[in-house]
């Protein structure tokens, strides 16, 4: 009887299928799209724009037009981005005031401006085409002036140190005769260069070639071997060497002269001219 019971629950069991799992992977094959060209969607009639030329892909090009179409109808002005032309942008300066051509611009400078007309003549035509406003052309030209001054005042200064320095070489180095070298070197110089030429003429230093000790010096010993010459002689007053002050001034101090006797109607002559020549032997009479 169990062995029966046995049986019959064995047949009654469910029989499992067998079932087989099967995993499908997807291809590494699979072909990728390709990128379309932007320009080759352009159609024929609009290939020529110059505009859709700084376009490479359809998500610029759609960017840019939603912008456009948030200022049409706008009263303002559209600022230009990467794509805009030159001509974007000068319609962009024409919008913001710039003038058609360099007459345009009116310049308020100080009276005594260094700028030349033709100058500023250039400059406009300039301005114009980089799209300045009247304001930014004026105050450019401005800060110009201002650089101009400060360089002349610079080389005035620069000019007035290397006079110093040069009279003070040469001095020592004509002693009682300077005055007489440099006048003969002057007229020297100015009968033969012109005086607008040693006067004008820059070193690359700046300073000017008729303040320059080494120029005046060889003029000066020219003119020495050419003193006979109507040319060097000029309007030169006489000069006294060393020597002859110093002789002049030993024959008003003998003594018993009026420069000793203070009670002499010529005492206050004599003291005065000995001081001048002390003056005249230390160089201490103006240039």
């Amino acid at each position: 009887m169990d062995q029966t019971t046995e049986t019959v629950a064995t047949e009654q069991q469910p029989v499992q299928p067998d079932v087989q799992t099967t995993t499908t992977l997807a291809s590494d094959t699979t072909e990728q799209p390709k990128e379309v060209d932007f320009q080759s969607l352009i159609p024929e009639a609009y290939k020529e724009e110059k505009s859709l030329h700084n376009f490479s892909n359809m998500d610029d090009f759609v960017k840019s037009y939603l912008h456009s179409q948030k200022l049409v109808g706008a009263d303002k002005i559209a600022i230009p981005n990467k794509y805009s032309t030159d001509e974007d942008w000068k319609k962009v300066y024409k919008q913001l005031g710039t003038p058609e051509t360099g007459e345009g611009y009116k310049y308020k400078l100080p009276e005594d401006h260094q700028i030349e007309d033709d100058t500023l003549k250039n400059f406009s035509n300039e301005a114009v085409k980089l799209g300045l406003l009247p304001n930014q052309a004026n105050g450019v030209m401005n800060y110009y002036n201002e650089i101009i001054k400060q360089g002349l005042s610079d080389q005035a200064a620069q000019q007035k140190t290397a006079q110093d320095e040069a009279v003070v070489e040469l001095r020592k180095e004509f002693g009682a005769s300077y005055q007489k070298e440099i006048q003969s070197a002057k007229n020297l110089v100015h009968a033969t260069l012109g005086k607008e030429f040693i006067d004008n003429s820059l070193l690359q230093d700046g300073t000017r070639l008729g303040d320059n000790p080494t120029v005046i010096k060889a003029f000066a010993k020219l003119a020495n071997k050419l003193s006979e010459d109507d040319i060097v002689k000029g309007d030169v007053p006489s000069y006294l060497t060393t020597s002859e002050i110093n002789k002049q001034i030993s024959a008003l101090q003998q003594p018993g002269s009026a420069y000793w006797d203070s009670k002499h109607l010529s005492h206050n002559d004599a003291v005065a001219e000995v001081q001048a020549l002390l003056r005249k032997k230390n160089n201490e009479e103006d240039v």
